[in-house]
């Protein structure tokens, strides 16, 4: 089963940038490649949950704000 969240992907990128962090320091911050992030930021990739919690975390928000369900 495959559920892409797309309000995830469009939370991710402006937590980002607020941070005045660029794709390439997120890849470094969570060990992945850019294009791996793109693909994250893109919506077109699901991440696991340790991954929602440490972004969370990360940015201060709750792992239900950044999976859209507030």
């Amino acid at each position: 089963m495959e559920i892409i969240l797309p309000s995830f992907s469009e939370r991710l990128k402006p937590l980002r940038k607020s941070k005045k962090m660029t794709q390439r320091a997120m890849s470094e911050l969570l060990d992945c490649t850019e294009r791996h992030y793109q693909k994250i930021e893109y919506g077109q990739i699901n991440v696991p949950a340790t991954t929602v919690i440490f972004l969370a975390d990360y940015f201060g928000v709750t792992a239900d704000y950044l999976l859209g369900r507030e």
